[in-house]
């Protein structure tokens, strides 16, 4: 069965300019034509017009799309070069394969660029690196706009956040790092969570976030305690400090909420 050029254009969602197009540079030429001269499409030529699309999509210029359509390497005993459809697959499926990927990974650095963006975490992916390292601030920004997302407390944090340059955020991350490694301290000393100076380095975290996010009244501090436990993300990052530091936190933070009631 063959096609007309109108027929052709119409299945495949071209002009029929392109079609032309595609003839006159040797990329798809009909297999026939009828008695006046027409271009009259067989189902060979709608098999490579649709590599042909394929590899456009792909973002293939036209040179190169008639180079993989006509390519001798792999064309089976009988065949044409450009006739075997099995390596046609096959290498379709190995391009498709590797922009799924590619498309996967853009997927995923536009959705942290947006979690930042929500975070107000103004960096650089590479400031952000220099200034971090292993922890990533944008990890919890999902779990923390679902939570006080529609709060004062979080547009407070928002244009905190906003305002702050490499050098505070590298100031600031050196502070809290202080703050951990000194309650880790008391964790290895055996010291009870409750015990003054355990609530003392706890009223230092709750007043640290106080000045550099957001006003955290000591029950919001208390709710961010039990979160370092049951969030398994906060844990880990606890965790990695020192065994045991996560449960640690959570009871002297507890502590102190409780001794300032």
């Amino acid at each position: 069965m063959d096609y007309s050029v109108g027929q052709v254009a119409g299945f495949a969602g071209v002009t029929v300019r392109t079609l032309h197009h595609y003839d006159e540079i040797g990329l798809l030429s009909p297999g026939q034509r009828s008695a006046a001269g027409h271009r009259r499409y067989t189902d060979a030529d709608l098999d490579r017009l649709q590599r042909v699309l394929f590899y456009r999509e792909l973002g293939f210029p036209l040179e190169e799309v008639a180079a993989l359509l006509d390519d001798p390497a792999g064309a089976p005993p009988g065949r044409r070069p450009g006739e075997d459809p099995a390596g046609h697959l096959r290498r379709q499926h190995k391009l498709l394969t590797g922009r799924i990927e590619r498309l996967r990974k853009m997927a995923t650095a536009v959705e942290r660029a947006m979690e930042a963006q929500k975070m107000g975490i103004n960096l650089t992916p590479e400031e952000k690196f220099e200034v971090f390292g292993d922890f990533d601030p944008d990890e919890h920004a999902e779990e923390a706009e679902r939570r006080w997302g529609g709060t004062e407390a979080w547009a407070e944090s928002r244009r905190e956040a906003a305002s702050y340059t490499k050098e505070d955020w590298k100031a600031f991350t050196e502070e809290m790092n202080g703050i951990h490694r000194r309650i880790a301290g008391l964790l290895a000393e055996g010291v009870p969570a409750d015990a003054p100076e355990a609530m003392d380095l706890a009223e230092e975290h709750h007043g640290f976030i106080s000045r550099t996010g957001y006003e955290c009244g000591h029950d919001m501090h208390r709710r961010l305690g039990e979160m370092y436990v049951a969030d398994e993300r906060f844990a880990a990052t606890y965790e990695a400090i020192r065994p045991g530091l996560a449960v640690y936190m959570r009871d002297a933070i507890t502590a102190n909420a409780a001794r300032a009631a």
